[in-house]
C-alpha cells in the first residue's frame, strides 16, 4: 500500500531561495514507536553531540589539539534524525564535519575524543584525527575529508547487502557542497538503476564553506535536480528532529523492501563557521540570528517541555549527565598513551597489497 509522507514547509529565510512543494514517493513509514523514552534519546543525543562540539571548540582554539576541526553545531537534528530510522545493523555513512554522524550510530565519545587527541586507543589508533575515524562495529563506516569521499563507499556497501541479501540498508551523508560533485551524480544513478538499499541524507547548510547555495545550484531545492535519476525525493525541516526521523523512516523502509534509493534535502544551518578559521565574513549576523531562533536543540526541549514529556529537573539531570560522561571521555583521552613510534607502518600496505616491512 502506497502512503505519502506529510512533511512541513520551512520558509528559507535568505533572498533567493524560495520554498518548494514537497514530494510524496514514499511507502508506509514503518512505526516509529516514539514513546517518551525514546523522545528522551533523542534529545540526549542531540544535546550530547551539541556539548561534543562546543568542547572540541574550545580545546582547539586552546591548541590542545592539533591540525582543524569541523563542527556541526546547529545541525544536530539531522544524524539523530537520521538514525533513529535506523536499526543497529544498519550502516551510516559520515562527512569530513562527522562527529555528530559518528555520536549519532552509537560511537563512544571517549574513543572520538581520543582519536582527535591522536591517542592510541582512538577508533583509528590516533593516526586519523578529526576527519578518518570509522567503526564497524556500530555500523560506522567513516568519516571522509574529502568533499563526497563518502559516497562511493556507502554506495558500494549498498550493492554489498543487495548481492548479499541482507535485510539491512545504509545511510549516506552529504553537504550542499558534495552534490556538485562528480561522483554523487555517478552514485546516484548507478543506485537507482539497481535498485539498492540506501538512502541519500544532504544536510544543506546554505553554504559549502563559503560559497551560498543560492549561486553554485540553478534551482532552488537540489531534490529538484536529482528527480531526474528517478529516484523519490523529499525536502525536510532538517532542523526539528521528528521531521527527519519521519522522512528517514519512509525512506529506510522504502530501500528495505526492494524499491530503491532515496534523496533527503535536509535544510539547516551550521552556527559555527567551516573550520576553527573561518569568521564567517560571507554571511550576516542578522542570517545567523534568525537560524540560531530555530536551534534545533532548544526547540526540541520547548516541545518536550510542552508536551510534558520531560520536565525542567529532567533537563537538568540530562544536562549534568552529559557533561560527567563528556568529562569522562576527556580525562581519557588525555590520560591514554600516544602510539608507539615504532608502530608508525603498522596497517599500512604498498603496492599489490603486501603489509610493508
Amino acid at each position: 500500500m502506497v502512503g505519502q509522507a506529510f512533511l512541513p514547509v520551512l520558509p528559507w529565510p535568505d533572498r533567493n531561495v524560495r520554498p518548494a512543494i514537497y514530494e510524496k514517493l514514499f511507502l508506509k513509514p514503518a512505526d516509529m514507536n516514539l514513546d517518551h523514552a525514546r523522545l528522551k534519546k533523542l534529545y540526549r543525543d542531540m544535546l550530547l553531540i551539541r556539548r561534543f562540539e562546543e568542547r572540541l571548540s574550545v580545546l582547539f582554539l586552546k591548541g590542545e589539539m592539533s591540525g582543524t576541526s569541523h563542527l556541526c553545531i546547529g545541525q544536530e537534528a539531522v544524524p539523530v534524525g537520521v538514525v533513529a530510522a535506523l536499526r543497529p545493523d544498519d550502516y551510516l555513512s559520515g562527512t569530513h564535519r562527522g562527529h555528530g554522524h559518528f555520536l549519532a550510530k552509537g560511537g563512544d565519545p571517549r574513543l572520538i575524543m581520543a582519536e582527535i587527541f591522536g591517542r592510541e586507543p582512538g577508533y583509528s589508533r590516533g593516526r586519523g584525527g578529526s576527519q578518518h575515524m570509522a567503526s564497524l562495529d556500530v555500523g560506522f563506516l567513516g568519516s571522509f575529508g574529502i568533499t563526497g569521499g563518502s559516497l562511493p563507499l556507502a554506495t558500494g556497501a549498498a550493492l554489498a547487502l543487495k548481492q548479499t541479501g541482507r535485510p539491512a540498508v545504509v545511510a549516506a551523508m552529504l553537504g550542499d557542497g558534495a552534490a556538485n560533485q562528480g561522483v554523487f551524480h555517478e552514485c546516484l544513478n548507478l543506485a537507482v538503476l539497481w535498485k539498492l538499499p540506501i538512502l541519500y541524507v544532504c544536510e544543506n547548510n546554505l553554504y559549502a564553506m563559503s560559497m551560498p547555495f543560492a549561486e553554485s545550484c540553478p534551482v532552488s531545492r537540489l531534490a529538484d535536480r536529482v528527480k531526474g535519476f528517478g529516484l523519490a525525493t523529499a525536502v525536510v525541516d532538517g532542523n526539528d528532529v521528528l521531521a527527519v526521523a519521519e522522512a528517514a523512516s519512509l525512506a529506510a523502509e522504502r530501500a528495505r523492501s526492494g524499491h530503491g534509493p532515496s534523496f533527503l534535502e535536509c535544510l539547516t544551518y551550521r552556527f559555527c563557521g567551516h573550520s576553527r578559521s573561518d569568521q564567517c565574513l560571507y554571511r550576516t549576523r542578522d542570517e545567523e540570528a534568525r537560524w540560531k531562533a530555530r536551534c534545533p536543540v532548544e526547540t526540541f526541549a520547548k516541545k518536550l517541555l510542552a508536551q510534558r514529556v520531560l520536565t525542567e529537573k529532567d533537563l537538568l539531570a540530562i544536562d549534568a549527565a552529559v557533561a560527567d560522561e563528556l568529562r569522562q571521555a576527556e580525562d581519557f583521552a588525555r590520560s591514554a598513551p600516544f602510539p608507539d613510534p615504532a608502530s608508525l607502518q603498522d596497517d599500512l600496505f604498498e603496492e599489490g597489497g603486501a603489509p610493508c616491512a
